[in-house]
């Protein structure tokens, strides 16, 4: 299969361009119907809108934030795109100072906008979280327990903020997608026996300080991933073909049998990734993964 020329519009914590040829030994031969409950960054879902074509496609996430850019991109690109490129301008003419200062002024807006301090203005949300996205340390999407964004900025010498022609050409591939905001199992109407199904869920921590990187602030401990087995269960007795990703509780403990226990009845493989956002440069390297599948 050739390289994508479509590239995620964001960073994202766990993304999967990096493990895509991993992913990719999973799809069915042919995908009429596709449907992913947590979307994220949308590594496997560009690859599969490039080279696969599906009839109908769902896409969900209950990050609102995140939703909205993708729905201002789908209908309003242009005007994403021209607010992205002032911003950029503006970004990459500035010193360090500067910088640093209209950081903050944008992410006090984002978290004004988000407590219902000032009105939501859809396109201009959007723009404001793709431009924290590409501007923050390590493109991280995190709250506090007051719901506040509060990621501070990285040291990017000249970040790409406006990357136009990729944006126009997802806005294209987003057309005729549905995409909804909410909780995974509202997907569940969608998904039929013609239906592939890639399920990436927040990841099961490694460790206790992992858990910083929640971009959630309802949070996903391990009776919701319980829950999300039993939803997969759902989902095979309907027909779908579904591969889940998850973190590999070997990697901190050998003796951690959770996920092999708890999808004891579907295929399990492990998987070299390298974990790229993480709080301690010296923490980064290579990790396994989990590719769950039926």
């Amino acid at each position: 299969m050739k390289e994508n020329q479509v590239k995620p519009f964001l960073k994202w914590a766990g993304g999967k361009s990096q493990i895509l040829e991993e992913i990719r030994k999973k799809y069915p031969e042919t995908i009429i119907r596709y449907c992913e409950p947590f979307v994220g960054g949308g590594a496997v879902l560009w690859d599969i809108l490039e080279h696969y074509h599906p009839e109908a496609v769902l896409i969900n996430d209950i990050n609102p934030d995140l939703i909205n850019a993708y729905r201002q991109i789908q209908k309003n690109y242009q005007e994403v795109a021209e607010r992205l490129q002032e911003m950029q301008t503006v970004f990459h003419q500035a010193d360090s100072a500067q910088r640093k200062e209209l950081f903050q002024h944008y992410r006090g807006y984002f978290n004004a906008v988000r407590a219902g301090k000032m009105p939501y203005i859809p396109p201009e949300m959007a723009s404001v979280f793709i431009f924290l996205n590409k501007t923050c340390f390590n493109g991280l999407f995190r709250v506090n327990s007051r719901g506040d964004f509060n990621v501070p900025m990285g040291d990017y010498k000249k970040p790409l903020i406006c990357d136009k022609e990729n944006l126009s050409q997802i806005s294209r591939m987003l057309s005729g997608v549905e995409i909804r905001c909410g909780d995974y199992r509202k997907c569940l109407d969608f998904i039929n026996s013609e239906t592939f199904v890639y399920i990436d869920p927040p990841y099961r921590p490694l460790t206790n300080s992992a858990k910083f990187t929640s971009y959630s602030s309802q949070g996903f401990d391990d009776k919701e991933q319980i829950a999300l087995a039993r939803f997969i269960d759902t989902l095979k007795a309907k027909g779908a073909k579904i591969t889940a990703s998850n973190s590999d509780p070997k990697n901190s403990n050998s003796a951690d049998n959770f996920f092999d226990d708890l999808y004891h009845a579907y295929q399990i493989e492990r998987i070299s990734a390298k974990r790229n956002i993480n709080c301690n440069g010296n923490g980064r390297g290579a990790v396994r993964e989990l590719l769950i599948s039926n």
